[in-house]
């Protein structure tokens, strides 16, 4: 499962990325290219990302054993 959540969050970094450059039009060529709602978006999609990858990647505290 941790696998699997690192892979879905480093692809929600990936595609905020992009999202963020297209819409301040620093990648363009398509609709979103200076749409700031995009950037926006994009924005929302890595911070996603970075807490998802957190989340996934937090080790449980050891319990002591007896």
């Amino acid at each position: 499962m941790r696998i699997f959540l690192s892979i879905i969050s480093a692809l929600l970094i990936l595609v905020g990325i992009v999202w963020i450059l297209q819409g301040i039009n620093v990648l363009g060529g398509n609709a979103m290219s200076g749409q700031i709602q995009f950037a926006i978006y994009g924005g929302i999609a890595a911070i996603v990302g970075i807490v998802l990858a957190v989340f996934a990647n937090r080790r449980k505290a050891s319990v002591p054993q007896k």
